[in-house]
Formats: C-alpha cells, sequence, structure tokens
C-alpha cells in the first residue's frame, strides 16, 4: 500500500519534536543540503524502526545514541534489518556530537563521498555497509 500511513507520520512528528541537543545540533549541520549538497531528513521510517537521519539518495542512516544504547542488543537487530534492506549505518554517540562535530561531519562526509567504504567498529563510531545482492 503506497502512500501516508498517519500512524507511522504521527510517531515520526513526535519523534522530531522530542530530539535531544546532540540531534538538535547535528540536524543544524544536516538539513537543507548544507553538508556537501546531501539531502537528509529527520526520523525515516524504515520497516519497523526510524532512522534518526537519512539520506535517500545514498541509502545511509545516521543514528545518535545515548548511554542506553550501549551493548544494546535492540540496535545490533535494527542495524541488521537495515543492512539487509539496503541501508548502510553509522552510529555516533551523543557526547561525540556535542564536543567532536567537526569529526562527525568530516566522517559523514567521507561515507557520502565513498572513502569510508569497510565496516568499522571502535569505541566512538560504529558504521555498517548496507548487505550486497
Amino acid at each position: 500500500m503506497r502512500g501516508p500511513k498517519p500512524k507511522t507520520t504521527a510517531r515520526a512528528r513526535s519523534l522530531r519534536q522530542s530530539e535531544n541537543d546532540a540531534e538538535d545540533r547535528l540536524w543544524n549541520e544536516l538539513r537543507d543540503r548544507r553538508l556537501n549538497g546531501n539531502k537528509f531528513v529527520r526520523q525515516l521510517p524504515i520497516g519497523p524502526y526510524f532512522a534518526d537521519f537519512a539520506c535517500r539518495e545514498l541509502r545511509l542512516v545516521v543514528e545518535i545514541d545515548g548511554s542506553q544504547h550501549a551493548e544494546s542488543r535492540r540496535d545490533g537487530i535494527r542495524h541488521v534489518f537495515m543492512t539487509g534492506d539496503g541501508w548502510s549505518v553509522v552510529r555516533f554517540w551523543n557526547v561525540d556530537v556535542l564536543r567532536a562535530l567537526p569529526s562527525v561531519l568530516d566522517t559523514i562526509l567521507a561515507i557520502c563521498d565513498g572513502r569510508l567504504v569497510e565496516r568499522v567498529e571502535v569505541a566512538d563510531l560504529r558504521f555498517f555497509l548496507a548487505a550486497r545482492d
């Protein structure tokens, strides 16, 4: 079924209104094609999940995580679903967005420009590539 889904739209709007400081700060840099002309949207529904930020053209999801996401099994299930659906997923910590925004933006740009093309899982960055057919 195509077209708007009122329940999903309402949930996305609710999530946009309850952004935290890190999400708000990153959105200021991503909105209006400010990051090298790439168009990002907020709270994009992907299956049963909502991506914090997404670039549809590049099929890139950007997630901003707080401490409740440390060692989260649910996040693992979520990124497996998204990568299986053809989306690459990059995850940053809230504190990194607030303290090191230029580095976060440089990393997102590297992904957008095709300079970061391998899976990365380190303390302050997790990047999962879309599943290949």
